[in-house]
């Protein structure tokens, strides 16, 4: 069996596939030691760690080789957050990005150069273009971004995310991103008249895996959540050492 087709079986709605998000090597090697079926990426946390900001500022090579130690990295299938594709046409999409050994990768309905929301139309036919390209070698998860851009009233949100869910996923995507739900009744809504596995991000509220398991949600994700917590640890540890001029990893 391909990763890719390990990870696709993966998504198992109200049997959720929990992976964290790492954004290095060593991080991604954590995640595989800590027992996890799967190794996901941050956008957010891998642009840090090239020194850019979010939202298509790394450049796409520096990407694509960061994807591609963290995928030799492991053994497991790793799935890579995409942004919107970084500006490549579909065929060299896939083409780069099949090179990198990595078997999923997060598509956004943003553009991330002026902060708003495709026509829907041509996202779906963006994703359809990239489904023809990959094929089953790549596992699609369509992110949806009507709630963390505020587009409308709550209803008309909701409206968009199922509309926009329903085209994806009929245009090829394995799996649909609504990000910034952490409403676990508008989850559960998303995931019965979503036709397809609905990924959720951790961090929402106080919300456990069970809840969103039991609102039939199929992957869990933590964004760059891990690696914010380990750095603040870290921040934590250094500036008060430096300040007082003692050894940090004394008692």
């Amino acid at each position: 069996m391909s990763l890719a087709t390990t990870l696709r079986e993966l998504h198992v709605p109200g049997t959720p596939l929990v992976v964290p998000n790492a954004w290095d090597a060593a991080s991604a090697r954590m995640v595989e030691a800590a027992g996890f079926a799967a190794v996901a990426t941050s956008s957010n946390a891998t642009a840090a760690v090239l020194g850019y900001d979010d939202g298509e500022h790394a450049p796409v090579d520096d990407v694509l080789t960061a994807a591609a130690r963290i995928a030799q990295s492991v053994s497991v299938p790793v799935t890579v957050d995409f942004e919107r594709g970084y500006r490549l046409a579909p065929a060299e999409l896939v083409e780069r990005f099949v090179a990198t050994g990595a078997v999923g990768l997060n598509l956004e309905d943003s553009d991330p150069a002026i902060g708003s929301m495709i026509d829907p139309g041509e996202q779906a036919d963006f994703l359809a273009a990239v489904r023809a390209a990959a094929g089953d070698a790549l596992v699609i998860n369509a992110r949806i971004d009507a709630f963390i851009r505020q587009a409308g009233t709550a209803d008309e949100q909701l409206a968009t995310a199922l509309d926009r869910g329903n085209r994806y996923l009929a245009a090829g995507a394995d799996c649909v991103y609504p990000i910034g739900v952490g409403d676990l009744d508008l989850l559960a809504t998303l995931s019965t008249q979503i036709d397809g596995p609905v990924n959720a991000g951790y961090g929402q509220g106080a919300n456990t895996i069970a809840d969103y398991a039991a609102r039939g949600v199929a992957r869990v994700t933590f964004g760059p959540m891990f690696q914010r917590h380990l750095y603040a640890k870290f921040a934590d540890t250094l500036l008060p050492a430096v300040a007082a001029d003692r050894n940090p990893f004394t008692a």
